[in-house]
């Protein structure tokens, strides 16, 4: 297991674990759960912001979000 910021570009990744002091409620919202899955598509310079799919959305993060996503690769 890793966290989502380390996660190569284009592949996908079932989140197991997050830390919920440091989840945006929004995320939650829009189905950032455990058991759900998440492609890392692209990082921007610097790696921040992240842009990932979720489901069938796609979002940009930031790095410090992405640290507390716990995934594994799928």
């Amino acid at each position: 297991m890793q966290n989502l910021d380390e996660l190569e570009p284009g592949i996908t990744a079932v989140i197991k674990a997050f830390d919920i002091e440091n989840m945006p409620l929004k995320l939650i919202e829009m189905g950032c759960l455990p058991g759900n899955q998440i492609m890392l598509i692209q990082k921007a310079p610097f790696s921040d912001p992240l842009y990932i799919k979720l489901d069938q959305s796609h979002l940009a993060i930031s790095r410090e979000i992405a640290k507390h996503i716990i995934v594994e690769p799928a």
